[in-house]
């Protein structure tokens, strides 16, 4: 058996190209997938859908998507709040439009701590929030 031959030159160095944001829009007040979103308003819809899926609990996802929230109920509230904001980042660095993370607040709510902060990304920056019930 042989390796498959290429004419490609690759001595000059490679050039890596952003593909373009373009996604599919969610309408959650119709329920409905329309149109299609690119740039802000897609990282935005990422970022939603990242923090709204719990990592390694659905087959449809790749493993490193989504966040992992559920072993952290019933823990310190100092503990989940310093946790919270390094799967947070973890989560999504996995998406090469985020660049990170800034203002991040925790709060405790009666059973439930609220995790706000700024998204910082190529197309710019918006403030979200995720819960997390203890």
């Amino acid at each position: 058996m042989s390796l498959p031959q290429s004419n490609i030159d690759v001595s000059g160095g490679v050039e890596f190209v952003s593909q373009p944001s373009l996604t599919w829009y969610i309408n959650k007040e119709t329920g409905r997938i329309q149109n299609s979103v690119s740039g802000l308003a897609a990282v935005r819809q990422a970022v939603e859908i990242i923090l709204n899926v719990e990592r390694f609990r659905w087959q449809i996802f790749l493993p490193s998507s989504g966040v992992q929230l559920n072993d952290l109920l019933g823990l310190n509230f100092g503990y989940v709040a310093l946790e919270l904001q390094r799967r947070i980042k973890e989560a999504l660095a996995q998406d090469d439009r985020i660049l990170g993370i800034a203002d991040y607040q925790c709060t405790q709510k009666d059973d439930f701590l609220l995790a706000s902060f700024t998204v910082n990304s190529v197309f710019g920056d918006f403030a979200t929030e995720t819960e997390v019930t203890r």
